[in-house]
């Protein structure tokens, strides 16, 4: 879990991102003391070091693409793999289902 050190600083880039301001130490130390926020001193300038050259405002847009693509491409052969064994379960269930609700199951007919 983030500590509020961490919190603060993602907060403070977070601001300076969307006001279109480059992310320095000096400007997350800055809103940190404006907001009356006390932080190790360090971690003003790991954040920006850590988000140096970064747009900050296109990784959030598209952190689903991201984050979400190398996994479900891993995952994409070996559900391929898996889906004739599925498919045949999946016909067998259908085929059980549809027995057990035709009229003759229940021993009359819809217009009987």
């Amino acid at each position: 879990m983030a500590s509020s050190d961490e919190l603060a600083c993602v907060y403070a880039a977070l601001i300076l991102a969307d006001d279109q301001v480059a992310i320095t130490s000096d400007k997350i130390a800055t809103i940190l003391k404006a907001a009356g926020v006390s932080v190790e001193p360090y971690w003003p300038s790991l954040f920006a070091k850590a988000l140096d050259g970064v747009n900050v405002k296109e990784m959030i847009s598209n952190i689903s693409s991201g984050v979400g693509a190398a996994p479900a491409a891993a995952a994409a052969p070996a559900g391929q793999a898996a889906a004739p064994a599925d498919d045949k379960k999946a016909a067998k269930k259908e085929e059980k289902k549809e027995e057990s609700e035709s009229d003759e199951d229940m021993g009359f007919g819809l217009f009987d």
